[in-house]
């Protein structure tokens, strides 16, 4: 039985053959797909109302590596960390560079952290208090500085500033901050990196947020530069919003930068990928693998990452669960007959275009993971070779002390 899925594979290929697809580009583009983990999916997370412990969980940032270098020898996808500073701040950063590369892992993202410190209360770049608007440009600068040590190409921006009443400060003024806030921010930034805008309908702000959608960030990352994109969380929307539109918007503009994933029920939940709308990023990889395969399409590749925080479920198989997920929506996106949908949507065949995508869906595309993830060197199902190893018990045996540093995962 263990052995089915080479069958099932050999028959996957035929059919796939049948339909004109090459087998051997589909392969090549799944062995070539990256993800990022976060740090702080690692680590203690909670809500507003406490912080819940588990055993084994990381408490430092070297634990927190420690655990994306076993994702990551797992998956064979995930070779890059994101960190979140200050809970990931350290007195040496060549060390955990080091580190991370012993471990087959790197420093990816570097996540800034202007919303944790009182003085943020009313916002950071948005603040009407210049003395608070240049103690966040300075740990923008700080940041930065840890990208040139650490390696990082991405400073990954998102900002909790916004306002909770009426009349409470003027729009045009703290646009205007923002504006000369971000531009100086990316005048920082070390040479071939870029900066990351994210957006957030709501939540901690609940009457106007400064960057509430993507269309603010995207003009925001128009007025500071080509190294300026767009970054998409899946869970920064409202009910109902068409992600996968903005997606492509993003594309056509030229702006998207990257990803942060995620699933939501109802606002920014921080599910695991696929565990309510899968099918959404289905859609969403639809439009990406399109993008991707057109020459000259992105001035820069998506970065794809991962941003969750694991209350209910532990948190390695939280963070191997989704990477899983996604890999999955990705290879099925590859699947879709182009030429046949292209061909239904030239004539308006809807029925005969919206099955060109249902087909794909519907295809198990286990068998062909299997058989790219053994081409790499990764655990064939990689859920199961955790669950069934030991790692997660030695861990909880050995992280018995106080966790130094926790973040919620809020953004």
């Amino acid at each position: 039985m263990g052995e089915l899925w080479r069958d099932e594979y050999k028959l996957l290929e035929q059919k796939l053959a049948v339909r004109g697809l090459n087998v051997k580009a589909i392969r090549e583009r799944i062995k070539g797909f990256r993800c990022e983990t976060p740090s702080w999916g690692y680590g203690p997370s909670g809500t507003r109302f406490g912080v819940f412990a588990q055993p084994g969980e990381a408490r430092t940032v070297w634990e927190k590596f420690e655990d994306a270098a076993e994702c990551h020898r797992l998956t064979g996808i995930c070779p890059t960390v994101a960190v979140h500073i200050p809970w990931d701040k350290c007195e040496n950063y060549d060390k955990l560079r080091a580190f991370a590369a012993e471990r087959g892992v790197a420093v990816g993202a570097v996540n800034p952290n202007v919303f944790q410190d009182k003085r943020y209360q009313f916002g950071s770049f948005g603040h009407p208090d210049k003395q608070v608007r240049d103690k966040a440009l300075e740990h923008m600068k700080e940041c930065c500085e840890i990208m040139r040590a650490t390696g990082s190409d991405i400073l990954s921006l998102w900002f909790a500033d916004g306002t909770d009443y009426a009349g409470q400060d003027d729009f045009r003024a703290r646009k205007r901050r923002f504006e000369e806030d971000l531009k100086a921010t990316y005048k920082l930034l070390p040479p071939k990196s870029r900066m990351l805008i994210e957006y957030k309908f709501f939540e901690p702000a609940f009457y106007g947020t400064d960057l509430p959608d993507w269309g603010m960030a995207l003009l925001m990352a128009q007025k500071c530069g080509e190294k300026a994109q767009v970054l998409v969380d899946l869970g920064h929307h409202a009910q109902g919003v068409n992600i996968e539109q903005i997606v492509a918007t993003l594309i056509d503009e030229q702006r998207l930068g990257g990803f942060h994933f995620n699933n939501r029920k109802y606002a920014d939940d921080d599910l695991t990928c696929g565990s309510v709308n899968p099918y959404e990023l289905f859609l969403i990889f639809v439009e990406l693998v399109a993008a991707e395969a057109e020459s000259g399409t992105l001035p820069y590749p998506i970065a794809y990452m991962i941003d969750q925080s694991h209350n209910s479920k532990p948190k390695l198989e939280a963070m191997i669960q989704t990477v899983e997920f996604i890999q999955a929506a990705q290879a099925k996106a590859l699947l879709v007959d182009r030429k046949k949908l292209a061909a239904c949507q030239a004539k308006i065949d809807v029925v005969g275009a919206e099955r060109c995508l249902t087909d794909a869906y519907a295809i198990d595309v286990e068998p062909l993971l299997k058989s790219v993830r053994e081409e790499l060197g990764a655990a064939l199902s990689p859920l199961e070779a955790y669950r069934a190893s030991d790692y997660h018990e030695r861990r909880a045996a050995e992280r018995t002390g106080k966790v130094a540093g926790a973040g919620l995962g809020v953004n």
